[in-house]
């Protein structure tokens, strides 16, 4: 919602004009399928429970590891800073929902 050629420009990452937002939507997609089979199968006596924690975790890892693959193998020809940007972005989602993954299961035992 807030993506404008300007700010991609600014933030030095791709614009619109390359596959590269389309695809780490469809990592988002692939993560809300993930989460959504997830619940389905859960075996709550709950009616309505939404996706949870589960389902963020999985959602932000799928992105991230899509744009992690992008930035590796991608060529997408960035400026250091969009670079740096899109290294960070990667790392702290990555992190991020690792470490929510395990408190998830430890939590579970």
């Amino acid at each position: 919602m807030a993506y404008s050629n300007k700010l991609a420009e600014y933030l030095g990452v791709p614009k619109a004009e390359s596959s590269f937002y389309p695809n780490i939507l469809g990592g988002v997609f692939v993560g809300i399928a993930l989460a959504l089979l997830i619940e389905f199968f859960n075996k709550s006596d709950r009616i309505t429970s939404g996706l949870g924690l589960l389902g963020a975790i999985v959602i932000n890892l799928c992105g991230g590891i899509i744009l992690i693959i992008w930035l590796l193998f991608g060529d997408l020809g960035l400026p250091l800073r969009g670079s740096v940007f899109l290294w960070i972005l990667a790392f702290v989602l990555i992190v991020l929902s690792s470490i929510e993954l395990i408190n998830h299961y430890k939590a579970r035992k």
